[in-house]
């Protein structure tokens, strides 16, 4: 069997390695044009070009796949060349454009998407961090019948994964790319046979999962702890969940929501701070306010009276460090408020 590839990412990268290592002939992959990036900002090739070039795969980069739009050239060169490849199938995974009817067509079996969510529940750009932060303790990969709609084909192959409290979006990313490999290898060796079962997805549980921006990123205090520990864990690595102290801006990279009945500070032997102190401190204080510093990190007042503690943080053109070490080059004392210029008076 023939398949034309199409992808951009690592996401993408894992499954066209399963693809090659089980075997299927590929003739042509499609990616992103090359982006620049780095500190230097030089034009680099995605993860799935990189892979082609090595596997020594014709690649295609068209801006543009609609014949009608800004760029026809790049969409008429691409229709050839997909033309000429004879594939018997097109394997999508995050590939970042849209595809028009006349693709969607072109191949004998179609095309097949690898989305990493459990459809219909977070169709779209961002399945990944929307899954971790809903809150949503599964997600998994759906194998899909493409159509014209958004992520609305028919379910093809469907597989759940538990989301763990310790996942971030790089993490679970990981995960999921692997699951996705081995869920399209699988998909293309049933069809082979004749044998893939296609099923509607159903209409009610629908959400949509939309593109992450980097405005999110700002920590928004008046959250519960909770909801911003998990925005943490979604924002880890992009866009990083952050706040601003005194005109700089600190990104957190961990925190996890504290339980007033057992995970308090541990104190030093002169602190007699008790639980009850640190409930009524988190329930008059400004939110956003430090309450503690303690052995195991920076405990902040968050919306409804609960607390967030920070365990992971960088400054401004610095490193990802441990609280404590975060600590010996930034000065934060209990009373200053994150989220602000100016500490608590």
């Amino acid at each position: 069997m023939k398949i034309v590839f199409a992808g951009t990412p690592e996401f993408a990268a894992v499954a066209l390695k399963r693809l090659l290592a089980a075997g299927f002939e590929v003739p042509l992959v499609l990616t992103q044009p090359d982006r620049p990036a780095g500190r230097g900002m030089k034009l680099q090739a995605s993860p799935v070009k990189q892979c082609a070039l090595e596997h020594g795969i014709p690649v295609s980069q068209p801006r543009s796949l609609r014949l009608d739009g800004k760029y026809p050239d790049d969409a008429a060169a691409a229709q050839e060349a997909l033309r000429a490849s004879g594939a018997d199938c097109m394997v999508v995974a995050a590939y970042g454009l849209i595809l028009p009817q006349w693709v969607l067509d072109l191949p004998r079996l179609g095309c097949l998407n690898i989305h990493a969510s459990l459809l219909p529940r977070w169709r779209g750009a961002a399945p990944i961090h929307r899954a971790i932060e809903a809150g949503d303790a599964e997600t998994g990969v759906t194998i899909m019948q493409m159509d014209a709609g958004l992520d609305t084909g028919d379910m093809l192959l469907v597989e759940a994964l538990t989301i763990s409290g310790q996942d971030t979006t790089a993490t679970l990313h990981d995960k999921l790319a692997e699951l996705g490999g081995r869920l399209i290898v699988e998909a293309l060796e049933i069809a082979s046979c004749g044998n893939l079962t296609r099923v509607k997805q159903p209409e009610a549980g629908v959400t949509y999962a939309h593109k992450i921006e980097k405005a999110e990123s700002a920590i928004d205090w008046n959250l519960s702890a909770e909801v911003i520990a998990r925005r943490v864990r979604a924002f880890d690595p992009f866009p990083a969940a952050s706040t601003a102290f005194h005109g700089e801006t600190v990104k957190i990279w961990a925190a996890t929501a504290v339980s007033m009945e057992s995970e308090i500070n541990p104190k030093m032997e002169s602190d007699t701070t008790t639980q009850a102190q640190l409930r009524a401190s988190a329930q008059n204080s400004h939110v956003g306010q430090i309450l503690d510093i303690g052995p195991n990190g920076i405990d902040v007042a968050c919306g409804g009276s609960t607390v967030l503690r920070l365990t992971a943080l960088q400054r401004a053109g610095g490193k990802r460090l441990a609280f404590a070490d975060f600590l010996r080059g930034f000065v934060l004392n209990v009373g200053d408020v994150l989220g602000s210029d100016q500490p608590a008076t």
